[in-house]
């Protein structure tokens, strides 16, 4: 797996991470295309757009954290949830997802890699209830904005936060918003497509 595109990418983001977290990210992406054989997983197999595409973009987000707990909904193969639980070991971090498939390739991974902070939940979200509630919810091109805060209001803490990641700017998604919002591009390293994070408050 390429570990230069990570550390360039890495310095490009301005995040430092131990080489055993490094090595943790992407022993993860040695996982997946093993079981990508099998499950199905991702449509990306070759390794520098693996880092670029998985890696660097879910670790753009990291910044934009507040935590202490954070709910990635339609985690899939566990992006962004898994590189931000790696790199932020002080959160905890839920991923919930309504694939069983793809959770069982997740646990079997967080086994191997020994990654403690991470718990898994098989629910759609609208269905998914927790009494403590998170401080930032987040999710990489699932549902439209509006239908996903709809579905997961019930679960953002006072405070909260919701994080979602979308490619091109979503202008006609933001219009059906009924929150204050503001967006950020993001700059994934290596990645020449558009990135945007919608940021809206509890």
């Amino acid at each position: 797996m390429n570990s230069a595109r990570l550390q360039q990418g890495l310095q490009e983001l301005n995040i430092e991470l131990s080489e055993s977290a490094q090595l943790s990210l992407l022993s993860y992406l040695e996982l997946l295309l093993k079981w990508n054989h099998s499950y199905n997983l991702t449509a990306i197999t070759e390794r520098e757009a693996m880092v670029t595409h998985h890696l660097l973009d879910s670790l753009s987000l990291a910044s934009y954290v507040q935590g202490p707990r954070i709910l990635d909904v339609g985690t899939g193969a566990g992006f962004p949830g898994i590189p931000l639980a790696i790199a932020l070991p002080a959160y905890e971090f839920v991923l919930l997802d309504s694939n069983s498939k793809k959770l069982s390739f997740i646990r079997q991974a967080l086994s191997t890699l020994k990654i403690p902070n991470v718990k898994l939940v098989h629910s759609r979200v609208e269905s998914f209830d927790d009494s403590l509630g998170f401080s930032d919810i987040m999710a990489r091109a699932v549902s439209s904005l509006s239908q996903l805060i709809k579905d997961s209001q019930h679960l953002v803490a006072s405070g909260g936060q919701w994080l979602l990641m979308k490619g091109i700017y979503p202008t006609e998604e933001l219009n059906d918003i009924q929150r204050a919002y503001k967006i950020e591009r993001l700059e994934v390293p290596g990645l020449a497509a558009e990135r945007h994070l919608v940021i809206v408050k509890e």
